[in-house]
């Protein structure tokens, strides 16, 4: 008997190596190509910022055509409704460099102006591509108190005007740019228009007088994003 065994053992592992070589080998599979996640942009958000630039005014206002250095702030809530539209509201407001200006006429008659800040609340509309942001605004523009004089003969004297010089509108368009997670940077235009100033009364040299009331800004400006704002997602 035990020798009968020990010769079915040794069949038994003679056999199994025959019997794997006739197993069909098993296939190759290559190993998917790994795939980048794709970064996902959402303008959704409230954000803060500052930008700076420069103050251009019409040749036909009191403060000529010479410009002012400005710097400022603002500060909006955006909402990206689709994959490319996006809409928002902003506030924002200016400081210029002191500009005193005036308009000399005969006597000598002399009209002075000051305007150093603007600001605006506006509703913006953009086209978003990924990271990229074309947008216009529009809205409420108001300034300080052009703080308007007038004298004779180095004489400060009365007169009267028509207008409402601190109230306004105002529109623009710009491009902002999504450069690191929360932060993005921005170019702007943007133009204000307060009406036009028209002197009733005062010395016989500028009754009649009418000026307009406008600026043309260009500025450059960069937004912190809070919590929406950059890359916030991945799609495979």
């Amino acid at each position: 008997m035990k020798r009968l065994l020990l010769s079915g053992a040794a069949l038994i592992v003679l056999a199994v190596p025959a019997w794997a070589a006739d197993l069909p080998a098993r296939p190759y599979t290559k190993a998917p190509a790994y795939t980048a996640p794709a970064v996902i942009y959402n303008w959704t958000g409230f954000y803060i910022g500052g930008h700076l630039g420069g103050a251009f005014a019409d040749s036909n206002s009191l403060a000529g055509s010479g410009g002012q250095f400005l710097g400022g702030v603002q500060g909006g809530f955006d909402y990206q409704f689709t994959s490319n539209l996006v809409t928002g509201i902003e506030a924002e407001y200016s400081w210029m460099s002191s500009n005193n200006t005036s308009l000399t006429f005969p006597g000598p008659t002399v009209i002075t102006s000051r305007n150093d800040q603007l600001g605006s609340v506006t509703g913006r509309l953009g086209y978003t591509w990924g990271p990229g942001l074309l947008y216009a605004k529009g809205g409420y523009a108001f300034r300080d108190n052009p703080n308007i004089a007038v004298s004779a003969g180095g004489v400060p004297v009365a007169f009267a005007t028509t207008g409402n010089h601190q109230d306004g509108w105002t529109v623009g368009a710009g491009l902002e740019y999504m450069f690191a997670p929360n932060w993005s940077a921005k170019a702007e235009y943007q133009y204000y228009n307060f009406g036009s100033t028209t002197f009733t009364g005062g010395p016989a040299p500028i009754v009649g007088t009418r000026v307009r009331d406008d600026d043309h800004t260009v500025k450059v400006g960069v937004n912190y994003r809070f919590g929406w704002g950059g890359p916030v997602g991945a799609r495979y």
